[in-house]
């Protein structure tokens, strides 16, 4: 370096002025600091020091697109060393545009291969990437290179956990513990290790001891967040997510999870909101595009939410992996099923013999003796290190699915069994509580609290509920009602638990509201579907559960009309058995629990026959629809009062969305294959049969 070149009237050679900027940087004198960097540039456009300093004080200001710009410029320079291009990498990685920061932290390797720090975020770039196997050579590199390095240890597990090697990876991050005890990070990370576990208390304790050291680790309430998600505690959820923002307003991750939870509460107008909010701060930001495509297919805009995710699927990293399923999955419940089966083939191609992939398609096909999928599944629950839990759960249940379309009972069951059991380790569950709290509603809507609230709501004949079991045959009848040119079917909503919630604990308030509570309720109520189809004369419910409130319903809504789905109990309670629901349904998951909620339903519907008004409640079987679809097609819409249309009996060819676990089976005209399937399976289904009282043949 020259050091004849001014830089002001005190004659600093550059040489002098960055040694001088450095030092009031490093003093916390910011202006000072920028202010001699700007000076060295006026004489010397690409000195890659100054330039450098500029963009790490960008960083450090919160302008990632500033700090880019400058040390990309710094690069430029001849003679940028290593370190410039490692920086630079970094700040490409924060910004999620992974192949830049790839191609950078590449040539600082290049330039300089034992610089520790570019090897480390190679590693780190090549991990967020989804690029597990070269990841895991570079930071196995940085161990032995800096093996008392805590962070190296904790960079090598985070890399293990995603190859889902667990026990490797609670090896490093015990290492990284022993090195540093206090590592936030490091409990933060495990809190995900242990969740995959299943050791889902011992998780909650990770993450918060993480914020015990540090208060403001994002990823802590991140992943706190994400566990309260998966046991539907969505109010949990929120808090943890709220806290982060509440001292990172714009902290991107904490958005887009803010936007899940919406989603999650059906609120999806307000999720979009936000995702968009989030997808304005980064905009390449993969999960935010994915997360908006799923709010997008919640308000039913198909098209939109399907380029939201070829946007998350186009970019960089294993988000896209949860893209193509998700796009896959939505072309599904559309009724495409062609151009859903080419979608998880690309999905395959790009990630090979993927579970979730796999796991996903498994309602869109039909399994004969020798599918190469049933080797790969097997294959990939036999492998050690085991996989995760869940993603062995997921297997299972796949595997289940697949035998019992090969007629394999025994193998099938093998799977069925264990995949439930994961599922049921994951909550607590009281059946003898659920008995008793269903007993109490029965005890609540007697004859004369009917009469007593009778008219008490606001008269209408726009909802249509249709109610019973899971897999009675709601979607089905949902889909023929919702074939007629007046109907909307809105699918599962949430909106009527959470319209009585609102106003208070169900059913013991029940007996002290007012008519005005009884209004309050029910206009929220329409409000709710007001918003989903303002047009539509008929809009339907489907969410099987709103049975508890079957009483409540004519109160709140005279005028509305109630459809209760039958089927045989154990082809129901089978059918429950073998489908791990999106849902909560907490009482699916063990056969005797199953079998005890199916009595508890079916003497809660026995009472509700009685005091229900004729004019609102229909019964329709499962086995009745499937014997005579145009006779009980015809019952169904004279019921709600509206004039026959022959695209009824057509239901399957009916294109709208359907988001239950029965999208494929409505996509096929009337099939009798499900009628009393259990008997091939019975010597599997014992402690159901004995709690039903069902004698095998």
């Amino acid at each position: 370096m020259s050091n004849s070149n001014p830089v002001d009237s005190q004659q600093l050679t550059v040489l002098q002025a960055l040694e001088l900027a450095n030092a009031h940087w490093n003093a916390g004198q910011a202006a000072q600091a920028e202010q001699l960097c700007l000076q060295v540039l006026e004489v010397a456009p690409l000195q890659h020091d100054a330039l450098n300093l500029l963009g790490l004080m960008m960083h450090a200001y919160g302008m990632p697109d500033k700090a880019i710009d400058y040390i990309r410029k710094a690069c430029q320079s001849p003679g940028a060393p290593a370190i410039i291009y490692s920086n630079l990498a970094e700040l490409y990685r924060q910004k999620g545009l992974l192949m830049d920061a790839e191609q950078a932290a590449r040539r600082a390797v290049e330039q300089e291969p034992e610089l520790v720090v570019a090897w480390s975020n190679l590693g780190i770039i090549l991990q967020e990437a989804g690029k597990f196997t070269a990841s895991l050579e570079c930071l196995e590199y940085v161990v032995s290179l800096q093996p008392d390095n805590a962070e190296a240890h904790n960079n090598l597990a985070n890399t293990y956990q995603r190859l889902g090697d667990l026990p490797r990876a609670q090896e490093c991050y015990q290492r990284a513990l022993v090195l540093r005890p206090e590592y936030a990070e490091v409990y933060s990370n495990l809190t995900l290790l242990l969740s995959d576990l299943g050791c889902i208390d011992d998780a909650v304790a990770s993450a918060r001891k993480a914020l015990d050291i540090n208060p403001q680790l994002a990823d802590a309430y991140l992943n706190l967040a994400n566990i309260e998600l998966s046991r539907m505690r969505y109010a949990d959820a929120r808090h943890w997510v709220n806290s982060l923002l509440e001292f990172s307003p714009q902290h991107v991750g904490g958005l887009t999870a803010l936007a899940q939870i919406m989603i999650a509460d059906e609120r999806y107008q307000e999720a979009v909101a936000v995702a968009q909010k989030s997808l304005a701060i980064v905009p390449g930001n993969a999960n935010t595009h994915k997360v908006l495509g799923k709010a997008l297919q919640g308000l039913g805009q198909y098209e939109e939410a399907e380029q939201a995710y070829n946007h998350a699927a186009e970019l960089p990293g294993t988000v896209a992996e949860e893209a193509l399923v998700a796009r896959a999955v939505l072309l599904m419940e559309i009724g495409n099923k062609e151009a859903a089966d080419t979608v998880f083939e690309q999905a395959l191609k790009r990630f090979p013999d993927s579970h979730r992939v796999l796991a996903a398609r498994c309602d869109n096909k039909f399994y004969q003796s020798g599918d190469p999928d049933i080797d790969v599944m097997e294959n990939a629950l036999a492998r050690e290190p085991a996989l995760p839990l869940n993603e062995q759960m997921l297997l299972h249940f796949s595997l289940g699915k697949a035998y019992l379309d090969c007629r394999n009972s025994e193998r099938a069951f093998s799977h069925l069994d264990r995949g439930n059991a994961f599922k049921r380790a994951t909550f607590s569950y009281d059946a003898e509580q659920i008995s008793t709290w269903m007993k109490s509603v029965a005890d609540v809507f007697t004859p004369a609290l009917m009469e007593r609230f009778k008219g008490a709501g606001v008269a209408s004949d726009r909802p249509v509920f249709i109610i019973g079991m899971p897999r009675s045959g709601t979607t089905l009848v949902e889909q023929i009602l919702s074939s007629h040119p007046d109907v909307y079917g809105a699918g599962e909503l949430g909106a009527l638990g959470r319209a009585v919630e609102r106003v208070g604990r169900f059913p013991d308030a029940v007996t002290n509201w007012s008519n005005t509570q009884f209004i309050n309720i029910a206009a929220d109520y329409l409000e709710q579907i007001d918003n989903l189809a303002p047009d539509a004369p008929r809009v339907i419910d489907k969410l099987p559960g709103n049975f508890l409130y079957a009483g409540l319903i004519p109160l709140l809504l005279p005028g509305a009309r109630i459809i209760h789905c039958r089927r045989d109990p154990v082809d129901t309670c089978l059918s429950c058995y073998s489908k791990l629901f999106s849902g909560e349904q907490l009482f699916a998951y063990q056969l005797d629990e199953l079998g005890q909620f199916y009595l508890d339903y079916q003497t809660l519907m026995a009472h509700f026959r009685q005091i229900l008004p004729q004019e609102c409640f229909i019964e329709v079987d499962y086995e009745a629809v499937v014997d005579d679809l145009e006779s009980q097609a015809r019952r169904l819409i004279d019921f709600i009062n509206l004039p026959w249309d022959g695209a009824c009996l057509a239901f399957y060819e009916t294109r709208r969305i359907v988001r239950t676990a029965s999208v494929a089976q409505v996509r096929q005209p009337i099939y009798t294959s499900s009628r009393g399937r259990w008997h091939r399976h019975a010597e599997h289904l014992g402690p159901l049969l004995d709690v039903l009282g069902v004698k095998q043949k």
